[in-house]
Order: structure tokens, then sequence, then C-alpha cells
């Protein structure tokens, strides 16, 4: 008697990159959602339930991936600093500012960045401070967010000094404070979005108020020595 067997397909391999694709892309529209809600409406009068509804998934959902509102702000915070690129924009600035030899240049790299970065982070901070004001519990975050960008200026400042480029009669905290004012949200919503500056010339007044307020009186244009370089 002639056996017959039965072909057995062999088990199909899972493979999650769709679900991670579709997990991306609701995470995404979850953020977008978000932010025009938060600006729009404000922060205290958008509730997780109207996110939910505006990017088509559950509450539950959100609060998993967010924790609420203060996930959402430091998420859609650190996806604006991200951009684009493959560096992340404080990859990239160190980057090219360690590559700079024109003290200027350095000035202008971190003017030129900063104005990249405010049009989509500015508003978020600008959300965040408004909120914080109505909610204390929101104060937190905001001073952790401002903490971040002071400790990121004090980085440039040193990188100033230790290049001898700063001014003589201004100490490294005070290159600090500056550098954090003319990065501020406050600068950008006062100038671009309520003056509408363009953003060209947003960036070269904070590029030459920078420069004249913190770069030595030596020629901007001299070469400096690589091996003093970080």
């Amino acid at each position: 008697m002639q056996l017959m067997t039965a072909s057995v397909n062999p088990p199909r391999r899972y493979d999650s990159t769709g679900r991670q694709r579709q997990a991306e892309q609701s995470r995404q529209l979850v953020l977008e959602s978000a932010l025009e809600l938060f600006v729009s409406e404000g922060y205290a009068a958008t509730t997780i339930a109207a996110i939910a509804d505006a990017s088509g998934v559950s509450v539950e959902t959100i609060y998993k991936a967010f924790g609420g509102k203060p996930g959402l702000i430091r998420a859609l915070r650190e996806r604006a600093l991200i951009g684009d690129e493959p560096e992340t924009t404080e990859q990239r600035s160190d980057r090219l500012r360690d590559a700079a030899s024109d003290p200027r240049q350095i000035i202008e790299i971190w003017a030129g960045l900063s104005t990249e970065v405010l049009p989509r982070v500015g508003p978020i901070l600008l959300v965040l401070r408004s909120a914080a004001q109505a909610d204390p519990s929101l104060a937190g975050l905001r001073d952790e967010l401002d903490a971040a960008r002071l400790s990121r200026m004090g980085d440039h400042a040193d990188h100033l000094a230790e290049r001898g480029l700063l001014r003589s009669d201004i100490t490294r905290d005070e290159a600090r404070d500056l550098l954090f004012t003319y990065s501020s949200p406050e600068l950008y919503d006062l100038l671009v979005l309520r003056q509408q500056w363009t953003l060209a010339r947003f960036a070269q007044f904070t590029a030459d108020a920078m420069t004249s307020a913190l770069l030595n009186a030596t020629d901007p244009q001299r070469d400096i020595d690589p091996q003093i370089s970080r």
C-alpha cells in the first residue's frame, strides 16, 4: 500500500516591521494633533480625549505612550530638536562649530541653527510658559527644559573661552546668559511671530548681536590655532 504524505508549509516568520511602522506613524499623528490643539486651544483647555479623537487613537494609548500632557510636551520638544536630519541639531552644531576657523562663523552657525529650531520648538515652549502660570505642577517641566538649554549655552560659552575668543570684560556665566537670551522662544515670539520679521532677518540680527556682545576685539577673520580647538 502506497503511503500518502501531506506537504507541510513551514510556519511564516513573524515580521514586526509593519507593526512598528504603523506604531510610529500613530505616534507622530498624536504629536501633530497635540501640538495643533495646544497652540490653537491652549494647554489647559486641551484634553487627552480631544487629542485622541483628533489622532484616531484611544485615550489609553496616549497615556501608555506619553504619560499625559507633560509627556507630550517633552516628546514634542525632543522631536523638534532632532529635526529631519540624520544628526541631531546639537550634534550638527558641535561638528560645524569645531570645524570653523572664523570666530564670527561660529556665532553665525549658532544663530542659523537656533533659527532653524525655534519655529519647531518655540511654540511648544511658549505653550508651556503660559500653562505653567496657571498650573504650578508644570513649573518643574518648564524649569527642567530651561535648565537643559542653559546648560547647552554654557557649553557654547566654554568653547569661546577655551579658544580665547571671549571678550575679556565678560565672564563665562554672562556669556552663557546672553546666549540663553538670544536663543529664547520669547525673543523669537517678539520679533518673528509678533513683528513679522523674516527668519533670515532674525538670524542676522542674533548673529550680529552675539558677535558684538561676546567676541573679543581681535580681527574676526584671523585663523585659530587648531591645537587649541576642542
